[in-house]
């Protein structure tokens, strides 16, 4: 039978590893499997307890003003979840079912990759190890600038892959296309041009599919794309590039182990411990063998990536998610590896613990009121109890005539925002420094001129380094929200009129 009709792989000992399907019964399997998994993660947001976190409640507030960027981001993930609040409404459920949608096309489109260079089979297993990896499973529980930025990555594998095979024009201006726009979802796609060189000085296909202008026009393209957060940027004192900055953090003594553990055992967790083992076993075998030529591509646009984010943890720090532009390629590298030598036992065992995972994952938020380890783990009990913490904010305002709110946390103020609504009393944030360090302190600082008394909330105390510029303190009684069982919120506020100025 044509391969076109028939996916088979061979195991070392030369049978058949399993029965072989059509490619189209690989499609329809592939579609069917990632279908429900995604159903499934959509129901579990819609069941979810747990508040926005304050990256997504920050993003969300972005997408109330259509800008071309952000202090710290491209603007790709707030006209995201702008898209996703006109068409089902303002809720948590609503914020983050862009990223499972997106994780499950990036699947899909790994499926089409894994087939072009292998075959349906491999294109299917390589699908649902990605959508059931660890990293994407609690990935897929939230929004964050990962989704867009992997669904673009893999996109711009694909029409890679394809102008390698092809060396069309055409390809190149989608190549261009997908790395500008992914460079609008997070600077991290900027790692295209790092692998597509790595990928030119190893492969002589790689360096014909550049030629004939090919490379000039997916360039241009790209550019032109991203020049409005280029010029974004410009007009306001380049933030992005300041906190990208502050994020590398190259400072002496330049040596951090701990670091670069914490970082190589992250991947372990994230990608899976049997699949980031067998990753790493394989390239390394391959990298003193290269002997197939599509295993290099996937390779180069994975490799390069770990090693960078390494160095620099090495050198500062590197968070594990920094690394997630390497799964895709990464995944289908291991697919095949596995498929090729026959490793059915140790894809069944991980194929198990991933589901296990996602089971978990997409569970145990509908219990976050009740489940333990939401009590006992601090980042977990910051993800509950914030509509409860605007709702005492607004019974404070209730009981005074207040010109404004002060905030004194980026987390806390991302959080009333989306929580408050449309709160009629403006919410301001204290700026501790005359260089904004965050959105907050950038779009909303608190200035002479704002309408008093000034109610200001905190976690924390009230605080002195906020009151001593106030002629008049008035501290109101602290409010306790309740969390999980036993646990509770503190909300701290007073009174302040008088503002005497940020300088005295």
């Amino acid at each position: 039978m044509s391969a076109h009709k028939t996916s088979k792989e061979i195991g070392p000992s030369g049978t058949p590893f399993g029965p072989p399907l059509s490619d189209r019964g690989y499609g329809l399997l592939t579609l069917l499997c990632l279908g429900l998994l995604l159903a499934f993660r959509l129901v579990a947001l819609y069941a979810s307890k747990v508040d926005l976190v304050m990256d997504e409640a920050q993003y969300w507030t972005w997408s109330r003003d259509f800008e071309f960027g952000y202090f710290s981001k491209p603007p790709l993930i707030a006209w995201i979840i702008r898209a996703m609040s006109e068409a089902c409404g303002v809720s948590e459920a609503c914020t983050r079912a862009a990223s499972p949608i997106l994780y499950t096309l990036t699947s899909g489109l790994l499926f089409a990759i894994a087939r072009v260079l292998f075959n349906a089979r491999t294109g299917f297993w390589t699908a649902i190890f990605f959508a059931t990896l660890p990293g994407v499973s609690y990935a897929s529980a939230l929004i964050t600038t990962d989704a867009p930025l992997i669904f673009l990555w893999t996109l711009m594998l694909f029409f890679w892959v394809m102008l390698v095979k092809r060396q069309s024009m055409g390809f190149a201006i989608l190549l261009g296309l997908a790395i500008g726009t992914g460079l609008l979802a997070k600077q991290a796609m900027v790692y295209a041009v790092l692998c597509i060189a790595c990928h030119a000085i190893v492969s002589r296909e790689a360096r014909q599919a550049l030629l004939g202008g090919r490379a000039i026009f997916a360039g241009l393209i790209a550019i032109a794309l991203f020049s409005p957060n280029i010029v974004w940027n410009a007009e306001h004192g380049w933030p992005t590039a300041k906190h990208t900055g502050d994020n590398i953090s190259w400072r002496a003594p330049y040596i951090h182990p701990l670091a670069l553990a914490e970082f190589i055992a992250a991947q372990f967790a994230l990608f899976g411990p049997i699949l980031f083992a067998v990753f790493a076993r394989a390239s390394f075998r391959h990298a003193g063998r290269p002997d197939d030529t599509n295993k290099t591509l996937l390779l180069c646009f994975s490799l390069p990536i770990l090693a960078t984010l390494a160095v620099q943890a090495l050198l500062s720090r590197a968070h594990g998610n920094w690394a997630a532009t390497a799964y895709p390629a990464a995944t289908v590298f291991v697919s095949a590896v596995m498929l090729e030598q026959g490793r059915r036992v140790l894809m069944a065992i991980s194929m198990a613990l991933h589901f296990l995972v996602a089971a978990i994952i997409g569970i145990a938020p509908a219990f976050a009121r009740s489940w333990t380890p939401f009590e006992q783990l601090q980042f977990l009990r910051s993800s509950i109890g914030w509509d409860e913490t605007a709702d005492a904010v607004r019974k404070l305002l209730s009981e005074d005539a207040y010109g404004a709110v002060l905030v004194d946390t980026r987390d806390l103020t991302a959080e009333l925002l989306y929580y408050m609504g449309e709160a009629k009393t403006p919410i301001y944030v204290w700026k501790r420094r005359p260089e904004p360090h965050h959105h907050y302190e950038m779009t909303r600082p608190f200035v002479a001129g704002t309408p008093e008394p000034v109610l200001l909330v905190s976690l924390r105390a009230c605080r002195k380094g906020i009151a001593r510029h106030f002629d008049s303190v008035t501290l109101l009684p602290p409010v306790e929200i309740p969390l999980v069982r036993n646990q509770t919120r503190t909300l701290h506020a007073c009174a302040l009129s008088g503002f005497r100025g940020a300088d005295k």
